[in-house]
């Protein structure tokens, strides 16, 4: 294949993936062509079951397709052994889930240090803290907490390693919708302060008119893509 143009971060080529249960084959992709580009806010809409997340996780190396190709830059990663993966998640990928996943017996700072101590360049914590909006709560733990300060901290927990891709799935799918806006600033924030490509996938048709590009699917293909001429202010997003 030719070389990438330079500001395409990730290409996915037909990318398929196929579940077996029992004799029942799911196809939860089918043949997906995206690319993804330095600095994009992309967000991708579709309901429940639409094949959103098993595409957001071959994107970030948790999943491997059953079919299609994936290249991280000119990096083909399709085939990539495990170890392999393992380290293009460590060191270039940042993840935000629905759930915070905080270690509830660490503060905030000491989350955020998880990261930091296996990154070969990471922010320090008390910066990615202040980048989110958080350097009053470096010695909070997460029961002291909001919902949204909680994520807040695990956005800081995946930006401290200075991702080049940042992969959200859901994340503001536990919140109400006021602290949920305050979390999807912080991620327009963060894109645009840090120049980190950022995905954010959601049910909420809504959020799309943040993005720079909207994708939907359903039953596992993209159906439309849409681009912004210019992003719509985060806090218009009727919920």
């Amino acid at each position: 294949m030719s070389a990438q143009p330079p500001d395409t971060v990730l290409r996915a080529e037909k990318l398929s993936k196929t579940y077996r249960m029992g004799e029942v084959s799911v196809h939860a992709l089918r043949d997906v062509d995206l690319t993804l580009h330095r600095g994009e806010l992309l967000v991708l809409l579709g309901a429940s079951g639409s094949g959103k997340s098993t595409l957001l996780n071959i994107l970030g190396g948790l999943d491997t397709a059953s079919s299609g190709r994936l290249f991280y830059g000119d990096q083909e990663l399709t085939g990539a052994s495990d170890h392999a993966l393992t380290n293009y998640r460590r060191l270039h990928i940042g993840f935000v889930f629905q759930f915070y996943n905080l270690v509830s017996s660490l503060t905030a700072r000491e989350n955020v240090a998880l990261v930091t101590d296996i990154a070969s360049n990471p922010m320090p914590p008390a910066e990615a803290l202040a980048l989110v909006g958080l350097s009053d709560r470096l010695h909070h733990f997460p029961s002291q907490l909001s919902g949204g300060e909680q994520q807040r901290v695990a956005i800081a927990r995946a930006i401290a390693k200075r991702p080049d891709v940042l992969l959200c799935d859901e994340p503001t799918g536990a919140l109400d919708a006021a602290t949920g806006k305050r979390v999807l600033a912080v991620l327009d924030q963060v894109n645009q302060e840090t120049g980190t490509t950022t995905a954010i996938i959601t049910h909420n048709a809504a959020i799309g008119g943040m993005g720079d590009t909207i994708i939907r699917m359903s039953s596992g293909e993209i159906t439309e893509r849409i681009s912004n001429r210019a992003r719509g202010n985060v806090e218009q997003i009727e919920w």
